[in-house]
């Protein structure tokens, strides 16, 4: 089976399995996990920040950044399809107790103008803002990458506002390999970050988020509300610390197979889709002949897997589970699909 619904369907590697079986442990909610205290410690330095919390998982994360940066009533600016307003539950809502503000973006990117406008005035009628959030790589956009230049005009508007920013980092190593920006950069127009390990980098669990000591200290009381205080966590952590120390540069990997599938799918008829548009790892295409779910059902006939996303669009996402022949396998189901 070609597995290309998502990269969160990777396996541990037989190095992160051993390390997870030899982890030393302790009691993580008291602060005593070795493990976890090295992967906070070595996450907050890769990132360029004081402090890390790991959390089970990129919503978790996303969530315990938004209590602790914010109140209830308040109002929080994000891009109108990022995945804190399009795919955590309404979570921000149910328990942050705040008002999301969608932005149409361009290609996941929020212009700095309109993020500003956007900024509500002292009045008593309005919900004041509280946070601006942001999304890089950006998963409905395509893979994209943020311009560095945006988040940085994006994080000096908000810091002459007073408002913190919260990057939902899950790929954020994907975007600086694909750049070739340190990833520091990337952090550095931030406020808070969170970032998964179990996606491209092929841990089996867990994210994380960065920022400020003090910032650091009071999510742990958020997560600890939110049912996230863990244990012996160091079983985990461990997979997670492999991850960081082998897993970031092959990254590129999963960028060059979805380029070969991306250029094998370009003009095939009754498919919709850029090429140009592939950055990184995630494919958008349209069928145009067939609707998505046909499509979808067609190819799994043929042992492919892939998300159906909305009603007139498909996400085919790359991964350490996918190789140049699998890419190969790909195209020519699809060829055979549509000119059936």
């Amino acid at each position: 089976m070609i597995d290309l619904r998502s990269d969160t369907i990777t396996n541990p590697t037989e190095e992160m399995r051993r390390a997870m079986y030899e982890a030393e442990v302790g009691d993580d909610v008291y602060g005593e996990d070795p493990t976890v205290n090295r992967l906070q410690e070595k996450s907050a330095e890769i990132m360029g920040k004081e402090a890390a919390m790991y959390v089970a998982s990129g919503t978790m994360g996303n969530q315990a950044a938004i209590l602790t940066h914010t109140r209830p009533g308040t109002e929080v600016i994000m891009e109108a399809n990022a995945h804190i307003y399009y795919y955590e539950a309404g979570a921000a809502s149910a328990f942050a107790g705040i008002q999301p503000r969608p932005l149409p973006g361009h290609k996941g990117a929020l212009l700095p103008e309109q993020v500003e406008s956007a900024i509500r005035p002292d009045d008593v009628h309005l919900p004041p803002t509280s946070l601006i959030c942001l999304e890089n790589t950006h998963n409905r956009a395509g893979g994209k990458v943020v311009p560095l230049e945006n988040m940085k005009a994006i994080y000096d508007l908000a810091r002459r506002h007073d408002l913190p920013v919260h990057l939902d980092g899950a790929r954020i190593f994907n975007a600086s390999i694909a750049s070739g920006i340190p990833v520091q950069d990337f952090t550095a127009c931030t406020t808070s970050v969170q970032f998964c390990f179990s996606k491209g980098l092929g841990a089996p669990v867990g994210s994380i988020i960065v920022g400020p000591a003090e910032f650091i200290e009071e999510a742990k009381r958020w997560r600890k509300r939110l049912g996230g205080g863990m244990r012996q966590a160091g079983v985990i952590a461990s997979a997670c610390l492999v991850a960081l120390e082998t897993m970031i540069d092959r990254l590129a990997d999963d960028h060059a197979n979805a380029r070969l599938l991306a250029e094998g799918l370009d003009g095939i008829k009754g498919l919709g889709f850029d090429p140009a548009e592939v950055e990184t790892n995630i494919i958008i295409v349209r069928p145009t002949t067939m609707s998505p779910t046909r499509f979808s059902e067609e190819l799994k006939k043929r042992n492919i897997l892939v998300s159906v996303m909305e009603p007139d669009m498909i996400r085919l996402t790359t991964s350490r589970e996918a190789d140049r022949r699998d890419m190969e396998t790909t195209i020519k189901a699809v060829q055979d699909i549509l000119s059936g």
